[in-house]
């Protein structure tokens, strides 16, 4: 991800590569994030000033005392340095990604990380499916609501999608994408998801089976109206 290989003016530049390559990874839900430096990764020190200064392998939390390891100075390359690449690595161990900082002066530099070369990985807590069900369950503000009846309850606990025939009251007006909650008929609310219909979509097809959807819509698009991938409880 390069910033510079596209035309960019004052207003949609984003400032540095590191970022810019933390956000792709976090809307791709990504594994691994390889940030490439002309260092072999984080040290205790200065390297270039001091010889005693220490790669530290593995980094599972950026607390004040790491970051503060980055300094001020950018690196031979880029336009961020070290402390940009620790902005970076935040993103992606929020969303559950893992980022690795190491040398781009040797040859076949990814290789060399997949062969266990020196450098410093940036470890997540928790994984990508994992932060973006909490991203959905406690940031996202629903636009709307749907209840369920018994069955679909028991079907969400057990992990399964929102299909439409077992939802019967819709509430709020929300388009594909949104965010609603689901409540059971008690109006305890159950979980919180990304609709794949709207509102006017979802009242047409509450209470339908996936086999009747393409006639009532009048095109064939996505059986659940909230997949489980997209889809977080709330009490789990």
């Amino acid at each position: 991800i390069n910033e510079n290989d596209t035309v960019a003016t004052q207003e949609i530049r984003y400032g540095d590569n590191d970022r810019l390559g933390a956000r792709v990874a976090e809307m791709t839900s990504s594994d691994v994030l390889v940030l490439l430096s002309d260092v072999d990764g984080l040290y205790d020190g200065d390297p270039n000033r001091n010889p005693a200064a220490r790669l530290i392998p593995e980094v599972r939390e950026l607390t004040p005392e790491i970051e503060a390891l980055a300094g001020t100075s950018a690196t031979e390359f880029g336009s961020g340095g070290m402390i940009t690449k620790l902005m970076a690595a935040r993103i992606c161990m929020n969303a559950g990604c893992a980022t690795v900082i190491a040398s781009g002066k040797r040859l076949y530099p990814v290789q060399a990380i997949e062969d266990g070369v020196d450098c410093t990985w940036f470890l997540p807590g928790r994984t990508p499916r994992q932060a973006r069900k909490q991203w959905i369950a406690g940031t996202l503000v629903p636009r709307g609501s749907v209840t369920v009846d018994e069955g679909a309850e028991r079907a969400l606990r057990a992990g399964s999608s929102l299909l439409p025939v077992g939802i019967i009251e819709v509430s709020g007006e929300f388009q594909s994408g949104d965010a609603v909650t689901i409540r059971n008929r008690a109006g305890r609310d159950l979980a919180r998801g990304l609709a794949a219909h709207s509102s006017d979509e979802a009242r047409r097809i509450c209470g339908r089976r996936s086999e009747e959807l393409a006639a009532l819509l009048g095109y064939s698009g996505r059986d659940e109206f909230i997949h489980r991938d997209n889809l977080a409880l709330l009490d789990a």
